[in-house]
């Protein structure tokens, strides 16, 4: 069974450490009441009332792909 999530982009942290590549860490929390589309994020937040994903991306374009308050759907899938 595959499950499909509503989350958006919560905070967005750069980190700068000479030399080294770019570095960010990407915060996402699920879609709740009236964010962004309204009425469809109360089925959303119903069945995902609450959680977080942490991403830590050292690839800029991945990095620059991730918009503050802006949501993503995601589809978890088991791993064959």
């Amino acid at each position: 069974m595959n499950v499909r999530a509503k989350f958006f982009v919560s905070e967005v942290k750069h980190a700068a450490v000479p030399g080294s590549e770019p570095y960010a860490t990407v915060t996402l929390a699920p879609v709740f009441g009236s964010y962004g589309d309204g009425e469809d994020n109360k089925t959303w937040a119903k069945y995902t009332p609450c959680g977080k994903i942490e991403l830590g991306i050292t690839n800029p374009a991945a990095i620059e792909a991730f918009e503050l308050g802006k949501a993503y759907l995601i589809t978890f899938e088991p791993a064959e």
